[in-house]
């Protein structure tokens, strides 16, 4: 255990003195700063506070929206607050870090980019040979590489959050550490609690984050090309939805990936299942096929390869 805990110290120590590592870093942050300097100064509807009249408020908003349909004013929120009675609270940081939860599929972006990477560059490098004289087996050093995808996507998600939150904190200000607020979902507006609205969201995400990841690991393994593995997995990312739109009369299109990835449309008022016949325990459990078989194709291969020409 020892070694392989080695090992993906190593992997990690070598991920993160490449360049290119720190630059998708960056990126994130220089976007989340971004989101944030433009909702600060470019966009009033979002912070904008009521005050302790905040009934006669949103009625002249809405009296003022029937007069001008054009208006940036959002009735049906306004009706929401007026008829459950609930005092809109100002806008802050946990809510700037939950808006900023979308931004997950730029970390399944980026989180591709290095699981398509991260082995086929040892090969083409040449480098595989040095990893594989170690007194350790391959399937630890298959395992190590793939630990520490996972782990840096973990990482840029436990960044996502942090770095929202301090932004939000520095330009709207705190607005305790676990609020609420009413956001709009399939069936309509409805009040929920930041936090865990932030975890089921990045959760959500992690599992389609982390079958993008696995797959681009998997295509990097077998055919030891980074720009294939990454081109793949992002072309599935981005052509899911188109897919399904031509398939989806089919009865066998639910057994689709990218059908099953996004579990967030079994939550209660989110529309409900994409294709007549799926369900919660039907997705996972395709998911899960599709898991074994990228994960038992990625160490077929890699056990099997013959590096002796590398």
């Amino acid at each position: 255990m020892s070694n392989f805990l080695q090992l993906v110290r190593n992997e990690n120590m070598k991920l993160y003195a490449k360049k290119g590592t720190w630059a998708m870093v960056i990126i994130l942050t220089l976007l989340v700063l971004a989101g944030g300097f433009i909702a600060k100064f470019m966009d009033d509807t979002t912070t904008k506070e009521y005050g302790d009249n905040w009934r006669e408020e949103m009625q002249q908003e809405m009296a003022e929206a029937e007069q001008n349909p054009d208006s940036y004013i959002n009735v049906d929120k306004n009706t929401y607050y007026l008829e459950n009675d609930i005092e809109p609270q100002s806008y802050g940081a946990m809510q700037f870090a939950y808006e900023n939860t979308g931004m997950a599929s730029i970390i399944t972006l980026l989180t591709i980019i290095v699981a398509g990477g991260i082995l086929a560059t040892e090969f083409n490098q040449g480098t595989i040979k040095l990893l594989l004289i170690r007194p350790v087996s391959r399937l630890k050093i298959l395992a190590s590489k793939y630990v520490t995808v996972l782990l840096f996507a973990l990482t840029l998600l436990v960044i996502l959050f942090v770095w929202s939150w301090i932004v939000g904190a520095i330009l709207f200000g705190v607005n305790g550490m676990n609020p609420s607020a009413v956001i709009y979902q399939m069936a309509g507006y409805a009040q929920v609690n930041l936090l865990s609205e932030i975890g089921i969201e990045l959760g959500l995400s992690l599992v389609n984050l982390i079958m993008m990841a696995t797959f681009a690991f998997m295509i990097s393994t077998i055919f030891r090309n980074s720009s294939m593995a990454i081109g793949f997995a992002i072309f599935l990312m981005f052509a899911g939805n188109l897919v399904i739109n031509f398939v989806g009369q089919y009865d066998w299109a639910k057994y689709i990936l990218f059908v099953n990835t996004d579990l967030s449309q079994y939550r209660e008022g989110f529309g409900g299942p994409l294709l007549e016949g799926m369900s919660l325990s039907f997705s996972i459990t395709v998911l899960l096929v599709y898991y074994i078989i990228f994960i038992v194709a990625s160490w077929l291969s890699f056990i099997k390869r013959d590096v002796a020409g590398q």
